[in-house]
């Protein structure tokens, strides 16, 4: 099977960790594979340990790397079906308890996952919502569209899609469900067009955008997990140990900037000769300022054209 994905920033992401032979590599976003398959190109040996909570991705990690998978080379790739949030606890599972190398993150929905018509992922494909990144969990963008108050559907669409005419379009979903349940992706984006003025429709992108962005978020708790996932990270990292993150929207980055300065960074009490060893900074920052993607990978790959990369060392 094919997994139709392009890395972005991989060659920033994979060599800023300075992978080396015998190194243990986590991947917490394996997906296709992109970054993965180009970190084990540059090790002769060592072991990588791919999380994702895709059904999908996980089958296909299982096709398309058998070969790795299934080797007793020096060369170990090994997949875990799991939430990232996870994280520290399923490497105690899998014996690795001394820490690892090396982290990286490519977070948001990968391609496949938008061009899975069935996913409810995109409002280009009429599917039932869904937007379940794990498909073993109960809650779905269906159950948030037909149960949230008003109230919590505006607060929702504003805190996660930063979208401007979120009470306006949680007033229309309301009163939409009281004749019947809204069912289907088109359906969604019938009603939000509705909501939206026509002039604010006429630029901007995709009126539907922001408010699919919003429930996916909201479905898949995606920024609770990923400051669950980086502290843990940071915790399971051994000195010298690299993370790199791949951030697509700006809440995202948010959360990686503070906890990366939070662990960073000490403030000395005045008068203190000295900071204390229990004080001092936990990481160094690799790049204050996210690497971007340059002009030549935006042109070769939208997705790409959102994309912030930080990066930083245990000490």
């Amino acid at each position: 099977m094919e997994f139709k994905h392009t890395s972005v920033l991989l060659h920033e992401t994979i060599d800023n960790l300075k992978p080396k032979n015998g190194g243990i590599y986590v991947d917490a976003t394996f997906g296709g594979g992109g970054h993965a398959q180009y970190l084990l190109n540059q090790i002769k040996s060592g072991t990588l340990i791919g999380f994702d909570q895709d059904d999908y991705a996980i089958k296909l990690a299982n096709e398309n790397f058998a070969n790795i998978l299934h080797s007793h080379g020096p060369l170990k790739l090994r997949l875990v079906h799991d939430n990232f949030s996870h994280l520290q606890a399923d490497l105690v599972k899998l014996g690795y308890r001394d820490g690892i190398d090396g982290i990286y993150y490519d977070l948001g929905v990968s391609s496949p996952q938008f061009d899975q018509s069935d996913r409810g992922f995109s409002y280009r494909f009429d599917a039932r919502l869904d937007m379940r990144m794990d498909q073993r969990q109960a809650l779905d963008a269906y159950q948030l569209v037909n149960t949230l108050s008003q109230k919590d559907l505006a607060t929702l669409l504003y805190q996660y899609g930063d979208e401007k005419f979120s009470r306006q379009i949680a007033h229309r979903i309301v009163e939409k469900r009281k004749i019947k349940s809204i069912a289907t992706t088109f359906e969604l984006v019938a009603i939000i067009k509705e909501a939206i003025p026509a002039y604010a429709r006429r630029s901007g992108g995709h009126p539907a955008k922001k408010t699919f962005q919003a429930l996916r978020v909201a479905v898949n708790h995606e920024l609770e997990v990923l400051q669950e996932s980086l502290k843990e990270a940071i915790a399971v990292l051994k000195p010298g140990g690299r993370i790199s993150v791949i951030t697509f929207q700006s809440d995202e980055d948010k959360i990686v900037k503070k906890i990366f300065k939070k662990y960073s960074e000490v403030e000395v009490p005045r008068g203190m000769p000295a900071v204390p060893d229990d004080s001092k900074p936990t990481l160094r920052l690799i790049n204050r300022k996210p690497i971007i993607a340059s002009i030549n990978e935006v042109a070769n790959n939208r997705r790409s054209h959102s994309a912030k990369l930080r990066i930083a060392e245990k000490i």
